[in-house]
C-alpha cells in the first residue's frame, strides 16, 4: 500500500492504500489496541457485479447493460463540474447505474469500493456509496472518487471525509462512527461525458469489500498450507531507483510502492503499458513505473497510494483486479497455488521485520510472491535500493504481524483470463 502525506485512513484495522513514507499511514482509529482474541472472528465479505446479469439486476437510469459491460446510453442528466485541481468548469451528460442493497450477513464498520472502468475522451465515473444502520436509517450517499483513467481532461481524486452522518470517507474507505456498524450497503455508479461529445464510458466490474475486525496487536502465526515450496516467477523492480521522478506525481522513491508494486504483478503477466503509452517519460529505469505512479496518482490524497486507484488502473491491462482483504497467509497461499500473485499492505516497527530493506513503515506495499518449503514469505519488495536486491525472505510470523493486524490482511488481487480464483468458500473474501 502506498499512502503519501495526506492520506489518511482506509478503515479502522486497515492501513491505508495511499502514498506515505513507503505507502502510507494508519489513521488513529485504525491503531490496534490490545493483543489477539481468539474467539473474536475476522468479518470480511466480498461482492461484485461482473456479467451482463449481475449488471441488470441493478437500477438503470440512461445506461444499458449488455455483453458484460454498462454503458451511458441516453444521459438523463447534466451537470456542471468544477475540476477542483485544474479549475475547469464543464458540462457533462450522465446515466447512472446503482446496485441493489447488499447485507454481508455482519455489522460492518469498513468499506472498501473497487472498479473496472473504460473512460474514452473526456469521459469519467463516479463512485459512491451508501449504508444503512440496523436501526433501518440511511446514510448520505458518500463520494469515495471521481475517476478518470488518463489526466489530461479531469484529475481523478478522492472526495475528503464527508463525516456527515454514519460515517466517514478516509480516502478510499467507508468507516462507520459507531462500532454498532452497518447492515447494508449500496454501490452507485455515475457516467460522464463531455456533454456535445459521443464517447461513451463503460462499466465493466464494480464492487466492495466489506469487513468488521478485531483490533489486535498480534496474531497467531498460521500454519503453512498449501504453497510451500512454490514460489512465482514475479520480476522485480525497485521503486527507489525512481527517486526525485516526477514530483507533480509524488515524486518517486518512498512514495512510489503501490504503482511500483502493481507494475510487477502487471509484468508477471506480460500486461504492462506499450511503449508508446510512457513516451512522454524521460530517460528511466523501468519506465512503466513512473507511468503506473502517474495514472494511479489521486490529486486529493496526493500519492499514488490510493489502493482502488491501483487496481483500476491495473484492471485495463488484465482481466480483473480488486481490493480486498484475507484472513491469514493460508488463504494467501490458496493464491500462490493458483499461480496469482498478491499486492499485500504491511506495517511495522524497528525489529519487527527482519532483512527488510527499511527499518519500519506506517504503511507499505509489497508483492507476495510465494512460499519457502518452510512456509516463510518469498516477496518482491519495492523498498529495496536496486532491482537485483528486490526479491527477500520474511519470516511467516513477522510478516503476518505486520499483514493481518496492521492493514487488516489487504491486499490486491489481479489476474489473467487464465488464473482462475481459488475455490470460495462462505463467508468469502474474493
Amino acid at each position: 500500500m502506498s499512502i503519501s502525506p495526506s492520506r489518511g485512513a482506509l478503515v479502522s484495522v486497515l492501513v491505508l492504500s495511499l502514498a506515505a513514507p513507503l505507502g502510507g499511514v494508519l489513521p488513529a482509529d485504525a491503531r490496534p489496541e490490545r493483543s489477539a482474541a481468539r474467539s473474536t472472528p475476522r468479518q470480511i465479505d466480498f461482492e461484485q457485479w461482473t456479467t451482463t446479469r449481475g449488471l441488470a439486476s441493478g437500477r438503470l437510469s440512461g445506461v444499458r447493460a449488455s455483453n458484460g459491460l454498462v454503458r451511458l446510453g441516453s444521459p438523463v442528466g447534466t451537470r456542471t463540474y468544477v475540476d477542483p485541481h485544474r479549475g475547469t468548469r464543464k458540462t457533462y451528460a450522465f446515466g447512472r447505474w446503482t446496485s441493489r442493497w447488499t447485507a454481508p450477513g455482519f455489522a460492518l464498520t469498513e468499506l472498501v469500493p473497487s472498479w473496472d472502468a473504460t473512460t474514452p475522451g473526456d469521459s469519467w465515473v463516479q463512485i459512491a456509496v451508501r449504508g444503512r444502520a440496523p436501526s433501518g436509517r440511511r446514510s448520505s450517499w458518500d463520494t469515495i472518487a471521481n475517476w478518470s483513467r488518463e489526466d489530461p481532461t479531469m484529475r481523478r481524486t478522492s472526495l475528503g471525509s464527508q463525516s456527515d452522518d454514519l460515517a466517514r470517507v478516509a480516502v478510499d474507505t467507508l468507516v462507520t462512527h459507531s462500532a454498532s456498524g452497518l447492515a447494508s450497503w449500496q454501490l452507485r455508479v455515475t457516467l460522464l461525458r463531455r456533454k456535445g461529445t459521443d464517447a461513451v464510458p463503460t462499466l465493466d466490474m464494480v464492487g466492495a469489500m466489506a469487513s468488521r475486525l478485531p483490533q489486535v496487536n498480534r496474531v497467531r502465526t498460521s500454519r503453512p498450507g498449501v504453497a510451500r515450496g512454490v514460489v512465482l516467477n514475479v520480476p522485480e523492480y525497485s521503486q527507489m531507483t525512481h527517486r526525485g521522478h516526477y514530483p507533480q506525481f509524488g515524486n518517486g522513491g518512498e512514495a512510489w510502492c503501490s504503482p511500483t508494486s502493481t507494475s510487477m504483478v502487471l509484468g508477471y503477466y506480460h500486461g504492462l503499458p506499450e511503449r508508446s503509452e510512457y513516451a512522454w517519460v524521460r530517460r528511466s529505469p523501468d519506465r512503466f513505473v513512473d507511468h503506473a505512479a502517474r495514472m494511479t496518482y489521486d490529486y486529493e490524497y496526493d500519492g499514488t497510494g490510493n489502493w482502488p486507484f491501483n487496481t483500476a488502473y491495473a484492471a485495463t491491462y488484465v482481466k480483473s483486479a480488486f481490493v480486498t482483504r484475507l484472513r491469514s497467509l493460508r488463504e494467501a497461499e490458496r493464491f500462490t497455488k493458483a499461480r496469482i500473485p498478491l499486492v499485500a499492505s504491511i506495517a511495522f516497527g524497528r525489529g519487527e521485520l527482519d532483512g527488510a530493506p527499511i527499518g519500519s513503515s506506517n504503511g507499505h506495499l509489497l508483492v507476495i510472491a510465494g512460499f519457502t518449503r518452510s512456509g516463510d514469505v518469498v516477496v518482491n519488495d519495492p523498498a529495496a535500493a536496486s532491482n537485483r536486491t528486490v526479491r527477500r525472505v520474511y519470516d511467516r510470523g513477522q510478516f503476518e504481524n505486520a499483514w493481518v493486524p496492521k492493514s487488516g490482511g489487504l491486499v490486491y488481487v489481479i489476474r489473467t483470463k487464465d488464473r482462475d480464483l481459488p475455490e470460495r468458500t462462505l463467508p468469502h473474501s474474493w
